[in-house]
């Protein structure tokens, strides 16, 4: 039987930032699922503050070269990698000189978020989809993490559902406690744009805040997991009135075989997303 294949997609992995609950699930979880017997794709992004030296991270000559069109201007598309050697796992960085070169990963020295975050995560997503094509591995499972991933489910359902590598692909979607306060660029909406993609389909983000991003994976996501202990009210009424598949979170012990199995659940699962 061929192996399942999972691609993991998320906004912070340890060891490249400091330590937090979703970085220590984006490190533990695919080593996980692939000492489980699935094969495993893991991708980032390439923040200013990750230290290239000490990680050895080289940049992947054959993948890189693609330029990206957000707002009318073209941005190239860098990709990285570096290996988790005790983990037999490689990580895969999106990277660019406007997006990701600042030493910062979400917000400037005085703790506000840069207001070009809408279109770090728009490269970041479509970056990751553009790279999986250049690799020609597709996934049966796609799992994102962080609301910088949040795209994902828009972009894989809409933009690239007729594409062979992912036109069985099923997304999962983590939702995290990790509001942030103030709205993304006012036109966020209109740069998310791409084949398609419709105006009607993003109305969810013309008002583009921590909530709306989260209902708008839900929409988009075949299923979705509960990764922190307490996730914003608003967001998991929308979640209990969308009827998707839950998995409820899960504590540290427990959670990389709650997953594996869930992804198997979700595997059989007809497509159910919006």
């Amino acid at each position: 039987m061929k192996k399942a294949r999972v691609l993991f997609v998320s906004q912070e992995i340890t060891p490249y930032l400091d330590e937090t609950p979703m970085g220590l699930i984006s490190r533990q979880l695919p080593q996980g699922i692939q000492e489980r017997g699935k094969e495993i794709r893991t991708f980032m992004p390439r923040y200013g503050c990750i230290n290239e030296r000490r990680h050895q991270l080289h940049e992947v000559i054959r993948l890189s070269g693609m330029n990206l069109i957000i707002n009318d201007n073209d941005h190239p598309l860098i990709i990285k990698v570096a290996s988790i050697q005790s983990a037999r796992m490689q990580v895969y960085f999106i990277d660019n000189e406007d997006y990701f070169q600042r030493k910062a990963i979400l917000k400037d020295k005085q703790g506000n978020h840069f207001e070009d975050n809408d279109e770090r995560s728009i490269f970041f997503c479509r970056g990751v989809i553009e790279t999986v094509k250049k690799l020609g591995w597709a996934p049966n499972v796609v799992h994102c993490h962080g609301w910088m991933t949040g795209l994902m489910p828009l972009y894989l359902k809409k933009s690239f559902n007729e594409d062979p590598l992912f036109a069985e692909t099923k997304v999962v979607y983590s939702l995290y406690d990790e509001e942030f306060p103030k709205q993304l660029h006012k036109d966020f909406s209109k740069k998310v744009l791409f084949d398609g993609i419709e105006k009607s389909d993003v109305e969810a983000i013309k008002s583009p805040t921590f909530v709306n991003l989260n209902k708008l994976a839900i929409d988009y996501s075949d299923a979705v997991i509960k990764a922190s202990p307490k996730i914003s009210s608003e967001i998991e009424k929308y979640l209990k009135k969308s009827e998707k598949p839950v998995l409820e979170y899960k504590t540290i012990e427990e959670y990389i075989e709650a997953f594996d199995d869930f992804y198997d659940e979700v595997l059989e699962m007809e497509s159910v997303y919006a």
